[in-house]
């Protein structure tokens, strides 16, 4: 889970239930995805990334996602922010600051950044703004971003059960830190009003665990198999955005 930019209406809170992305498939190289980028949304959207460009994670948290894209392009100059952040955990020479999206300006010129990433992030912040306005000034004229969040349907999901319980979020309302679903349409909205254009929405998956779903039964109740869970019903909604 991408680490929250949390400003006064929503405290730190240091409750870290296991959430499903992108620690799920940590344990694939996503250099293996190089040629099939198609099997996870967020690897087919960075494929697309210009050779040697720059990329901007949003919310980089402990840098799973950062190091799982440098697995995927190891030619790209990857920068990140975050309110706290673990920047020694990030890819080598990958540019950090320490900030926070809902107040601060980021550091980096106008039109520097070729694509952005800001996965499972908005649903933790109160204002969207600022976020929306700066990714905007940051981007190249052509340049895209990638918005990443529990869908609405994750308030209708059951917690799990047993022993899992409180240890994996489902229900959107399993991460105490949430403050508030954000449907693509507001993301969509938010980007028109920062001058972007929608260029697609969707559910976010990774094949792997899609296919896996059919066969969970077989298996007593574990992490991966809540995961293939909500890879199936379909977790996660993204949204697509490019600057003219």
């Amino acid at each position: 889970m991408s680490a929250f930019q949390n400003g006064k209406a929503n405290p730190p809170v240091p409750f870290k239930p296991t959430h499903l992305f992108p620690q799920e498939i940590a344990f694939v190289n996503w250099s293996a995805f190089r040629s099939i980028p198609w099997i996870d949304t967020r690897a087919r959207f960075l494929a697309k990334t210009p050779q040697a460009g720059n990329h901007l994670d949003i919310g980089s948290s402990d840098g799973e996602t950062l190091n799982h894209f440098s697995e995927l392009r190891p030619d790209l100059n990857f920068f990140a922010t975050d309110l706290e952040g673990s920047p020694e955990r990030y890819p080598a020479g990958c540019q950090f600051h320490r900030g926070d999206i809902q107040r601060d300006q980021l550091p980096w010129n106008d039109g520097s950044i070729d694509s952005i990433s800001c996965m499972h992030l908005v649903e933790h912040i109160s204002e969207l703004g600022s976020l929306f306005q700066e990714s905007a000034r940051l981007l190249a004229s052509g340049g895209r971003i990638y918005f990443e969040t529990p869908h609405p349907k994750t308030l209708g999901l059951s917690s799990p059960q047993g022993a899992a319980a409180g240890t994996f979020t489902l229900n959107f309302y399993d991460d105490p830190t949430h403050v508030k679903p954000v449907p693509v349409g507001i993301l969509a909205q938010q980007a028109r009003k920062a001058g972007l254009e929608v260029v697609k929405t969707g559910i976010s998956r990774n094949l792997l665990f899609v296919c896996a779903y059919p066969f969970s039964f077989l298996f007593t109740d574990s992490r991966k198999k809540l995961t293939s869970r909500a890879h199936f019903l379909g977790w996660s909604a993204y949204l697509i955005a490019r600057k003219p």
